[in-house]
Protein backbone atom coordinates (compact mmCIF):
# COMPACT_ATOMS: atom_id res chain seq x y z
CA UNK A 1 0.00 0.00 0.00
CA UNK A 2 1.08 3.38 -0.91
CA UNK A 3 1.65 5.61 2.41
CA UNK A 4 0.86 8.53 0.82
CA UNK A 5 -2.56 7.69 0.07
CA UNK A 6 -4.71 6.32 3.12
CA UNK A 7 -7.42 3.36 2.66
CA UNK A 8 -10.90 4.55 1.68
CA UNK A 9 -13.67 4.96 4.53
CA UNK A 10 -16.65 3.80 4.47
CA UNK A 11 -17.82 7.83 4.94
CA UNK A 12 -15.40 8.57 2.20
CA UNK A 13 -17.27 6.02 -0.24
CA UNK A 14 -21.17 7.25 0.99
CA UNK A 15 -19.94 10.51 0.25
CA UNK A 16 -18.62 10.16 -2.88
CA UNK A 17 -21.81 7.98 -4.22
CA UNK A 18 -24.62 10.50 -2.62
CA UNK A 19 -22.51 13.37 -4.95
CA UNK A 20 -22.30 11.34 -7.82
CA UNK A 21 -26.13 9.05 -7.97
CA UNK A 22 -28.38 10.09 -5.06
CA UNK A 23 -30.40 11.96 -8.67
CA UNK A 24 -29.92 9.44 -10.93
CA UNK A 25 -30.89 6.71 -7.82
CA UNK A 26 -33.75 8.44 -6.82
CA UNK A 27 -35.33 8.86 -10.17
CA UNK A 28 -34.93 4.77 -10.81
CA UNK A 29 -36.24 4.14 -7.71
CA UNK A 30 -38.47 6.75 -8.35
CA UNK A 31 -39.88 5.14 -11.40
CA UNK A 32 -40.20 2.05 -9.72
CA UNK A 33 -42.19 3.46 -6.93
CA UNK A 34 -44.49 5.53 -8.22
CA UNK A 35 -43.85 7.52 -5.10
CA UNK A 36 -40.99 10.37 -5.04
CA UNK A 37 -40.90 10.07 -1.30
CA UNK A 38 -40.58 6.52 -1.44
CA UNK A 39 -38.00 6.83 -3.63
CA UNK A 40 -36.09 9.12 -1.24
CA UNK A 41 -36.56 6.55 1.11
CA UNK A 42 -34.97 3.92 -1.03
CA UNK A 43 -32.10 5.32 -1.94
CA UNK A 44 -31.52 6.70 1.98
CA UNK A 45 -31.67 2.88 2.40
CA UNK A 46 -29.29 2.19 -0.31
CA UNK A 47 -26.40 4.63 0.97
CA UNK A 48 -27.16 3.25 4.78
CA UNK A 49 -26.41 -0.24 3.43
CA UNK A 50 -22.89 0.82 1.28
CA UNK A 51 -22.18 2.44 4.67
CA UNK A 52 -21.96 -0.91 6.66
CA UNK A 53 -20.52 -2.60 3.84
CA UNK A 54 -17.28 -4.63 5.46
CA UNK A 55 -14.97 -3.61 2.79
CA UNK A 56 -15.56 -0.36 1.37
CA UNK A 57 -12.81 -0.62 -0.83
CA UNK A 58 -13.63 -3.45 -2.38
CA UNK A 59 -16.76 -1.73 -3.66
CA UNK A 60 -14.64 1.76 -4.69
CA UNK A 61 -14.05 1.59 -8.25
CA UNK A 62 -16.52 0.95 -11.37
CA UNK A 63 -18.24 -1.62 -9.84
CA UNK A 64 -19.29 0.82 -7.63
CA UNK A 65 -22.41 2.28 -10.20
CA UNK A 66 -23.75 -1.13 -10.68
CA UNK A 67 -23.98 -1.85 -6.82
CA UNK A 68 -25.64 0.93 -6.32
CA UNK A 69 -28.35 0.32 -9.02
CA UNK A 70 -28.52 -3.21 -7.88
CA UNK A 71 -29.22 -2.44 -4.13
CA UNK A 72 -31.38 0.35 -4.94
CA UNK A 73 -33.69 -2.03 -7.08
CA UNK A 74 -33.85 -4.57 -4.69
CA UNK A 75 -34.58 -1.80 -1.90
CA UNK A 76 -37.35 -0.44 -3.90
CA UNK A 77 -39.00 -3.66 -4.45
CA UNK A 78 -39.27 -4.58 -1.26
CA UNK A 79 -41.22 -1.14 -0.67
CA UNK A 80 -43.51 -1.98 -3.26
CA UNK A 81 -44.03 -5.38 -1.59
CA UNK A 82 -44.34 -3.88 1.84
CA UNK A 83 -47.12 -1.65 0.10
CA UNK A 84 -48.93 -4.20 -1.51
CA UNK A 85 -49.41 -6.09 1.93
CA UNK A 86 -50.70 -2.63 3.26
CA UNK A 87 -53.48 -2.23 1.40
CA UNK A 88 -56.99 -2.22 2.82
CA UNK A 89 -59.09 -4.99 1.37
CA UNK A 90 -61.79 -2.61 0.99
CA UNK A 91 -60.34 0.09 -0.59
CA UNK A 92 -60.37 -0.11 -4.55
CA UNK A 93 -57.31 -0.89 -6.37
CA UNK A 94 -57.57 1.82 -8.72
CA UNK A 95 -57.60 4.27 -5.93
CA UNK A 96 -54.21 2.98 -5.51
CA UNK A 97 -52.64 3.47 -8.65
CA UNK A 98 -54.31 6.19 -9.83
CA UNK A 99 -52.76 8.93 -8.75
CA UNK A 100 -52.61 13.24 -9.61
CA UNK A 101 -49.39 13.31 -8.73
CA UNK A 102 -46.79 13.79 -11.56
CA UNK A 103 -44.15 11.48 -12.12
CA UNK A 104 -40.92 13.25 -10.90
CA UNK A 105 -39.34 12.25 -14.63
CA UNK A 106 -42.88 13.99 -16.00
CA UNK A 107 -41.77 17.28 -13.19
CA UNK A 108 -38.12 17.61 -14.61
CA UNK A 109 -38.58 17.29 -18.31
CA UNK A 110 -37.10 20.06 -20.04
CA UNK A 111 -39.05 20.24 -23.12
CA UNK A 112 -42.72 19.32 -24.61
CA UNK A 113 -40.98 16.50 -26.46
CA UNK A 114 -39.61 14.40 -23.78
CA UNK A 115 -43.03 15.00 -21.97
CA UNK A 116 -44.90 13.71 -24.87
CA UNK A 117 -42.16 10.04 -25.05
CA UNK A 118 -42.22 10.12 -21.37
CA UNK A 119 -46.35 9.24 -21.14
CA UNK A 120 -45.36 6.54 -24.30
CA UNK A 121 -42.83 5.11 -22.54
CA UNK A 122 -45.04 4.30 -19.54
CA UNK A 123 -47.21 2.39 -22.13
CA UNK A 124 -43.93 -0.11 -22.27
CA UNK A 125 -43.62 -3.42 -20.44
CA UNK A 126 -42.05 -3.13 -16.98
CA UNK A 127 -38.87 -4.90 -18.12
CA UNK A 128 -38.18 -2.80 -21.31
CA UNK A 129 -38.94 0.51 -19.14
CA UNK A 130 -36.63 -0.54 -16.21
CA UNK A 131 -33.90 -1.30 -18.86
CA UNK A 132 -34.07 1.84 -21.07
CA UNK A 133 -34.51 3.62 -17.97
CA UNK A 134 -31.01 2.37 -16.59
CA UNK A 135 -29.48 2.34 -19.83
CA UNK A 136 -30.51 6.03 -21.40
CA UNK A 137 -31.89 7.86 -18.22
CA UNK A 138 -28.73 6.46 -16.01
CA UNK A 139 -26.32 5.69 -18.40
CA UNK A 140 -25.55 1.97 -17.39
CA UNK A 141 -23.75 -0.17 -19.46
CA UNK A 142 -25.37 -3.46 -20.91
CA UNK A 143 -23.47 -5.45 -18.23
CA UNK A 144 -24.20 -2.62 -15.80
CA UNK A 145 -27.81 -3.42 -16.28
CA UNK A 146 -27.99 -6.91 -16.32
CA UNK A 147 -25.45 -7.18 -12.91
CA UNK A 148 -28.47 -4.81 -11.76
CA UNK A 149 -31.34 -6.71 -12.81
CA UNK A 150 -30.46 -10.45 -13.21
CA UNK A 151 -30.36 -10.56 -16.81
CA UNK A 152 -28.50 -11.99 -19.41
CA UNK A 153 -26.62 -9.43 -21.38
CA UNK A 154 -28.06 -10.39 -24.69
CA UNK A 155 -31.27 -10.15 -22.82
CA UNK A 156 -31.12 -6.51 -21.81
CA UNK A 157 -30.14 -6.09 -25.52
CA UNK A 158 -32.81 -7.83 -26.55
CA UNK A 159 -35.44 -5.89 -24.21
CA UNK A 160 -33.66 -2.41 -24.65
CA UNK A 161 -34.20 -2.69 -28.82
CA UNK A 162 -37.94 -4.20 -28.24
CA UNK A 163 -38.27 -1.19 -26.46
CA UNK A 164 -37.12 1.11 -28.20
CA UNK A 165 -38.83 -0.46 -31.50
CA UNK A 166 -42.26 -0.66 -29.27
CA UNK A 167 -41.88 2.89 -28.60
CA UNK A 168 -40.92 4.21 -31.95
CA UNK A 169 -44.63 2.08 -32.82
CA UNK A 170 -46.41 3.81 -30.03
CA UNK A 171 -45.15 6.99 -31.37
CA UNK A 172 -45.71 6.73 -34.77
CA UNK A 173 -49.35 5.25 -34.30
CA UNK A 174 -51.02 8.01 -31.34
CA UNK A 175 -49.35 10.62 -33.10
CA UNK A 176 -50.37 9.98 -37.29
CA UNK A 177 -50.56 12.78 -38.80
CA UNK A 178 -49.26 15.41 -36.05
CA UNK A 179 -45.22 16.07 -35.09
CA UNK A 180 -43.68 12.83 -34.07
CA UNK A 181 -40.95 13.76 -31.25
CA UNK A 182 -37.26 12.61 -32.99
CA UNK A 183 -36.15 10.04 -29.66
CA UNK A 184 -32.61 10.78 -30.87
CA UNK A 185 -33.04 14.72 -29.19
CA UNK A 186 -34.16 13.25 -25.71
CA UNK A 187 -32.52 12.14 -23.13
CA UNK A 188 -34.28 8.93 -23.21
CA UNK A 189 -31.91 7.88 -26.08
CA UNK A 190 -29.40 10.06 -26.65
CA UNK A 191 -27.19 6.36 -27.94
CA UNK A 192 -26.49 6.86 -32.25
CA UNK A 193 -28.25 3.51 -32.07
CA UNK A 194 -30.40 4.36 -31.15
CA UNK A 195 -32.48 6.16 -34.78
Amino acid sequence: MNPETSPITPADLVRRAVREFESPLVGYAAGITHDLDAARDVVQDTFLKLYTQDDPARLDGPGLKAWLFTVCRNRAFDWLRRRKRLVSLDASPVEHLATNDPDPHDATADSEETSEILRFFRRLPDNQAECLRLKFQNDLSYREIAATTGLSVSNVGFLIHTGLKRLRQLLSHETSGAHVPAIRSTPLCAAPHCS
